[in-house]
C-alpha cells in the first residue's frame, strides 16, 4: 500500500473544534498611544516569527517586569477571505526546548510592545511596533459574539478601522516595513 500525498484538495481544516476556536476582533489604526498611556507603562514585549509560506507563527511574550516568557505555536487563519474579523486560532504552549526546535524554520519577524488599555469599559490591546515597522500603532479588541462584533463602533481614539485590510494582518505585516505601508496609512487617515 502506497503513502497518500497531502494536497489542498484532500486536507480538511475544521472550523471551531475542541482544539481550535473562533477569535472575533476588530483592529484600528492609531496615531500614537491613546491619551493616558505612555511608553513607560506596564507592557509585554512580543516577538512573532511567521513561518514562511504557512499560516503558522511562533509567538514569544516577555514580561519585562518579571523577565518571564510565554511561548506559543499558533495557527491562525480567516475561513472567509476578506473577513479578518473572524479567524480560527489554535495555540500550543511550548517549553524552552520545544521553542528552540522551531528556530530552524525560515521566518519573518515582527516585534512590538503590547499595552492594555481600557476605554468606556472595553479592554483593548495596543501594539506599538518596533524594528522595521517602527511608527505603526494598532489597537484591537475582542468580542464573545458576532452581534457584539458587528455592532461595535470605531472608538474616538482611533484614526481608522483596518480590520479587513489584509495589509494590517500579522501575516502580511511581517513581510513589510513602515515605509512600505506609509501610503496605505495615509489613505486610511484621509478617509
Amino acid at each position: 500500500m502506497g503513502v497518500a500525498k497531502l494536497t489542498e484538495q484532500n486536507t480538511i481544516v475544521p472550523g471551531e473544534s475542541k482544539y481550535a476556536r473562533v477569535e472575533r476582533e476588530r483592529r484600528y489604526l492609531l496615531q500614537d498611544l491613546p491619551a493616558g498611556l505612555t511608553r513607560a507603562d506596564p507592557h509585554l514585549q512580543i516577538t512573532d516569527n511567521y513561518i514562511t509560506g504557512t499560516r503558522l507563527r511562533l509567538r514569544k511574550v516577555r514580561d519585562p517586569r518579571s523577565n518571564m516568557w510565554t511561548v506559543k505555536f499558533t495557527q491562525k487563519f480567516a475561513p472567509n477571505p476578506g473577513d479578518f474579523s473572524r479567524t480560527i486560532i489554535t495555540n500550543i504552549y511550548l517549553n524552552a526546548l520545544e521553542a528552540e526546535t522551531f528556530a530552524v524554520f525560515d521566518t519573518n519577524e515582527i516585534r512590538k510592545n503590547r499595552y492594555t488599555f481600557e476605554f468606556e469599559g472595553r479592554k483593548f490591546s495596543v501594539d506599538m511596533f518596533l524594528g522595521d515597522l517602527f511608527g505603526l500603532v494598532l489597537a484591537e479588541t475582542s468580542f464573545e459574539t458576532n452581534e457584539e462584533l458587528d455592532s461595535f463602533a470605531k472608538p474616538v481614539f482611533a484614526i481608522a478601522e483596518v480590520t479587513n485590510n489584509e495589509l494590517f494582518t500579522g501575516g502580511k505585516l511581517c513581510e513589510l516595513t513602515f515605509a512600505d505601508i506609509r501610503e496605505e496609512i495615509l489613505n486610511n487617515v484621509s478617509t
